[in-house]
């Protein structure tokens, strides 16, 4: 018969290894650990009976470990590494298996569920665990109940239902950086039938760095959340809730961290060929850094890493000399401060994030034996951020007068023209705001709807077999824009329109290049880059599982699911500096609408046992080979120009051939828990992005993965508790190559990398590129050079150049030009897949009188090195960091009372998590993603 299972105090338990904490009264007698029970299976069991690597949190273990949402749970759960990305998203990796993709259209390895219930869109990393009944985290592929691009593992958050008792909790926390948290929940019975439970979140503090421009806060925080769940059981076998969860968050906080950049001023000359020394050497000016790639690709932690982008590689810069906004560098000269929470903007960042989740579900038992189970849950998602897209500010401002070498240099009274249109040097660029030096910003913003429907069916027989089946589908709807705005491309424009219509800002037809007049820009501006597609997802599946209780201690599982993922994508070209208005149309030969479909089997065999050995109180020992499968998607529209080579339209599905045994243990008279599991993968079609020509192309690459992890809670004598949670990852990348866009030329002497005419990036051997700077010398144009990368014909292509750069064609020189060396790929690690993953905890509890107690708790983390980046250089380097939380709570149950202090971070760590690096356009900077600093604070909470 189906029975709603609580918490209950048994001989064997099913605590997390993580930082679990007992729950138990003083006067509880044995010395045993709790058992938890969790919907891992998508049915209720107790932990240590599931045959499942799986890891579990309730409330207080939660408050007690300090995992005050997503990103903490890297601190207890083996194998988890946890970092923002780029683009307001971020990475949470199981197993070395994510998301290390960009891309509108793409899936994240790890899904993410509230109650069961699958969220594409969510906030995770921003918002803050509250009254849930426990937090859970399924590690390897899910092939059959939750399935979906499962292939990393689940985070699976359940939140707290409503009770026939009145309950209330009020919960106020101060801390460093003036922190002002407040959580409460009010539970209320209303009659016989129906139950309401409200609760809310509250978190207010100051910025972890200061912006050294305006002199306020950078990266604060201001959100809060609220959810009301109604509950509704007419009679024992019928239970429904409907919830409303809201999120709303609006501060500085900074989506993007430190930048770092070891300055490239490019080489002193060109094998052996110097540059031009006409005009005063500002044609050699020029043409050396249309040399450089902007920044050099070197160790994080090197001496020089907190430099600034030589912004003659970039494409802003580019646009400034071609004008005669900018002699040089804009950086030149300049560092950051070496404090890697402060930033210079000359503006505060913006971030704004709200989202609405609505879930009905229902549960039926049919029958004493027949439980059917309807979920249906709607989701609005609405993201908004914008900031300085360098962070700190130029050492020079714009001529006053034009460079004398510039691309308008032949236009009669040019100087005069500029002074008019560009007085003091200031461009009026609407995104940027007028100014006199060069300023660039991004946006990145986001608007989802997701409609998700679920129902199940599952049994209870007496009999040997049993099963689970269902299906569900998902429609998931999203728009938005990524906007890169910088003043030198609008006043660039401003000339070419001027000069092409008699209006600089004009806004019409061709050959008018529309400035958009707007500070929030509405996408009918090409005086910017705007990467817009809408996205349309329908996905459905039908999946069941199977089970056959062989004998009383041995069952076997098989499961499968057929899952059908249907892809569009709206095909807009990014139109930056393209006559006339508006969003682009597609890709001159493509259609309208992108359009991807796939259908994939997968799912799960093999059985567990409870096998009597003697020496254990209770043993699981299981072992399953499972198929998981996450889809492929369409790649970012790439940007025209001459000299681009785009990447690949679509990137292909990955699938993980899954074979894991472990065996779950209560030992010592139920006094500790002891889990193993062994894992090994054969990964196929793992997503990898890499950003090339403004655009992001997403590859596929395969792997081999294989793994160890160990979990264990001991409590040896009353009041003290020892956990343990380690994992052990070893990747290995299988046959291929990839280009690495930060070192194009693997430092072949014999080749050298220069810019194109779109500012992205082209190798040539060193004779071609003499050729090229010679035409520039002795045509004292230093932009002719851009065209060593501009192929005129085809001619050549497939010619090793040198070191394996494959040519795709001639250039106007005479020259082959080639996208770069290829890298192999055999035996690299996968990305952001540290080695070992240490969580150790320790508390004691002590009782004294009038139902008082003490727990003083302490929790130490640590991770291995690990690589940004398959390429594996010193570059993609990330070094091994730690972390160490500790609490001290005094605590009343009877009366409800409770007093706590924390330290977050106790020893100050400033651990790098990942990095993103940019665009050769943009001069190929990394940003670099950390850990929180050290917080500490009190709290104080009543429950009635």
């Amino acid at each position: 018969m189906l029975n709603t299972l609580h918490l209950r105090s048994l001989l064997i338990v099913g605590a997390s290894a993580a930082a679990m904490s007992s729950i138990a009264s003083p006067a509880w007698s044995q010395n045993v650990i709790q058992e938890l029970v969790v919907t891992a299976q998508k049915r209720e069991e107790a932990l240590q009976d599931v045959p499942i690597a799986v890891s579990a949190f309730n409330q207080d273990a939660l408050e007690k470990g300090k995992i005050d949402g997503g990103p903490n749970l890297v601190l207890a759960v083996p194998n988890v590494n946890f970092s923002k990305g780029n683009f307001t998203g971020y990475n949470f990796q199981i197993r070395g298996i994510g998301s290390k993709l960009v891309a509108g259209s793409g899936d994240a390895g790890t899904g993410i569920h509230l109650n069961n219930a699958p969220l594409i869109s969510n906030n995770l990393f921003e918002t803050e665990f509250y009254d849930v009944e426990r937090v859970e985290v399924l590690r390897g592929p899910q092939g059959t109940l939750y399935g979906r691009n499962a292939t990393g593992g689940v985070v699976n958050l359940i939140t707290a239902k409503p009770v026939d008792e009145f309950q209330a909790m009020i919960r106020g926390e101060i801390g460093n950086y003036s922190t002002r948290k407040v959580r409460g929940m009010v539970n209320l019975p209303l009659g016989d039938v129906f139950a309401l439970r409200v609760a809310g979140s509250y978190l207010k503090r100051d910025g972890f760095g200061k912006n050294l421009v305006t002199g306020n806060d950078a990266d604060d925080r201001d959100l809060w959340g609220g959810r009301a769940t109604l509950g509704f059981t007419p009679t024992d076998n019928f239970r429904a809730y409907f919830m409303i969860d809201h999120f709303d968050e609006e501060d500085s906080r900074s989506r993007i961290g430190k930048q770092f950049c070891t300055k490239d001023n490019g080489p002193s000359n060109v094998g052996g060929l110097g540059y031009s020394a006409a005009a005063g050497g500002l044609i050699g000016q020029i043409q050396r850094g249309l040399f450089s790639q902007g920044c050099q690709a070197t160790s994080l932690y090197s001496a020089g890493a907190l430099g600034t982008v030589n912004s003659q590689a970039t494409l802003g810069g580019l646009f400034g000399a071609l004008g005669g906004f900018q002699t040089g560098d804009a950086y030149a000269g300049k560092m950051q401060t070496s404090d890697v929470r402060d930033i210079e903007s000359s503006f505060d960042p913006i971030y704004r994030s709200k989202t609405d989740i609505y879930e009905f579900n229902l549960d039926w038992d049919l029958t004493d034996d027949l439980r059917l189970t309807w979920l249906t849950a709607y989701t609005k998602f609405d993201l908004y951020t914008r900031q300085d897209y360098n962070r700190y500010t130029p050492s020079t401002s714009f001529n006053t007068s034009p460079n004398p070498v510039n691309a308008f240099a032949a236009v009669p009274g040019y100087a005069g023209i500029y002074a008019s249109l560009f007085p003091g040097g200031v461009i009026n660029d609407a995104q940027n705001k007028p100014a006199n030096r060069f300023t660039t910003s991004d946006i990145s913003s986001a608007f989802t709807e997701q409609w998700s429907h679920e129902v199940r069916l599952q049994s209870a027989y007496d009999g040997p077999f049993n099963f689970n089946v269902g299906a569900i589908m998902v429609r998931y709807q999203g728009t938005g824009d990524y906007y890169v705005m910088f003043n030198t491309g609008t006043g660039y424009y401003q000339l070419n329109n001027l000069f092409n219509t008699g209006n600089p800002n004009c806004n019409g037809p061709s050959p008018c290049i529309a400035v958009d007049q707007n500070y929030e820009p509405n996408r009918s501006g090409h005086n910017y880059y705007d990467a817009y597609g809408p996205y349309d997802l329908r996905s459905h599946a039908f999946f069941g599982e199977l089970y056959w209780q062989a004998t009383d201690t041995l069952k076997f599982t098989g499961g499968l699911r057929y899952t059908v993922d249907d892809k569009e994508v709206e095909n807009h070209q990014v139109t930056l500096g393209t006559p006339g208005s508006g969003i682009g149309g597609p890709i001159p030969g493509t259609p309208d609408i992108l359009h991807v479909k796939f259908k994939e089997t997968t799912g799960r065999i093999g059985f567990d046992w409870k096998p009597d050995l003697g020496f254990t109180d209770e043993t699981l020992v299981y072992a399953f080979y499972s198929r998981g499968y996450k889809a492929g998607g369409l790649n970012s529209p790439c940007s025209g120009g001459a000299g681009v080579i785009c990447g690949p339209a679509t990137f292909d599905p990955e699938f993980i051939n899954s074979i894991e045994i472990g065996a779950k243990n209560t030992v010592l008279n139920g006094t500790m828990t002891l889990n193993v599991t062994a894992f090994h993968y054969d990964y196929k079609g793992y997503q990898v992005s890499k950003i090339v020509n403004r655009a992001s192309t997403n590859e596929n690459i395969d792997a081999k993965i294989k793994g160890a992890e160990f979990e264990s809670v001991w409590q040896p004598l009353q009041g003290l508790r020892l956990n343990a949670a380690i994992g052990w990852l070893d990747t290995e990348i299988g046959k291929g190559q990839s280009i690495d866009t930060f070192n194009r030329t693997q430092s072949n002497p014999n080749l050298v990398l220069i810019k194109t005419a779109a500012a992205s990036n082209c190798v040539v051997s060193v004779a071609s590129a003499q050729t090229a700077l010679g035409f520039s010398n002795a045509t004292n144009n230093p932009f002719a050079v851009l065209g060593a990368c501009t192929p005129t014909s085809t001619a050549g292509a497939g010619t090793n150049i040198g070191g394996g750069a494959l040519a795709v064609g001639t250039n106007a020189f005479g020259g082959l030009v080639s996208d770069g060396v290829p890298v192999n790929l055999d035996g690299k690690e996968l990305p952001n897949a540290p080695h070992w993953t240490i969580s150790l905890g320790a508390q004691y509890t002590y009782e004294f009188g009038n139902n008082w107690s003490a727990t003083l708790r302490g929790d130490y983390y640590k991770q291995t090195e690990t690589f940004a980046r398959i390429y594996n250089s010193e570059p993609d380097r990330i070094d091994d960091w730690q972390n160490v939380n500790l609490t001290l709570t005094f605590a009343n149950p009877e009366s409800g009372w409770e007093v706590a202090g924390f330290v977050k971070n106790a020893t100050d760590e400033e651990a790098i998590t990942d990095f993103y690096l940019t665009d050769d356009s943009s001069g190929l900077y990394r940003n670099a993603f950390y850990t929180e600093p050290r917080t500490y604070g009190v709290s104080i909470q009543k429950r009635f």
